[in-house]
């Protein structure tokens, strides 16, 4: 049998899984992830370290993604990382969308954009400052936070994004101070709202 093109495209995989939507406007909605290998943000707090380097995971099938993501039967797909647009994205989104599958992005917005989606949340960081085609795909900004220096970050990367985006702060985990900084500057800034990583509170991945 003759092999398409589509079945040689392959991504690296960190790992693959069912769970809930655990941060920003999508909080509580079952998702599928997929989660892909290699990042150079290097973000010192990050929780996926484990991802950084995509030798160290193996290559995987869109067509073989795509068919576990629809069989989950999930409200959304979510592409994560590391960070996903150091790939291209436009295969992957495409198999995933022809299924019916409703498809969002998690990404610091450092490479080009690349892909199809219904969603896009933008967390920038100050490490590796974002790529200039973001911005106008944004539909959520989701800065994290660890001291009051951070804010302004936020707001400077606000000032780029579409105006009807939602815009989110989520403290840093390991640093419990930046509760209070996130609460104190959403109360005198209503624009803004406070994401919370709700699957680490349930205990879930």
């Amino acid at each position: 049998m003759k092999t398409t093109i589509i079945e040689t495209i392959t991504y690296p995989i960190v790992e693959t899984f069912h769970s809930v939507q655990g941060e920003g406007a999508w909080t509580g909605v079952s998702a599928f992830f997929i989660r892909l290998g290699g990042c150079d943000v290097y973000c010192p707090w990050c929780d996926q370290k484990e991802s950084w380097k995509a030798k160290r995971h193996p290559q995987r099938s869109l067509v073989e993604l795509a068919t576990e993501a629809k069989a989950a039967n999930p409200a959304i797909i979510i592409i994560t990382g590391g960070e996903p647009l150091m790939h291209d994205l436009n295969p992957l989104t495409r198999q995933l969308r022809k299924l019916g599958l409703r498809v969002h992005l998690e990404t610091s917005g450092a490479h080009p954009f690349s892909g199809q989606f219904d969603w896009v949340t933008f967390s920038p960081k100050q490490y590796k400052l974002p790529h200039n085609s973001i911005y106008d795909r944004v539909s959520e900004l989701k800065v994290v936070v660890t001291n009051p220096e951070d804010l302004q970050w936020a707001e400077q990367q606000a000032t780029q994004i579409p105006p009807e985006a939602l815009k989110y702060l989520q403290p840093e985990w390991n640093t419990p101070q930046s509760q209070q900084i996130i609460f104190d500057y959403v109360l005198q800034h209503p624009e803004w709202r406070i994401s919370l990583q709700m699957h680490k509170f349930l205990g879930v991945r």
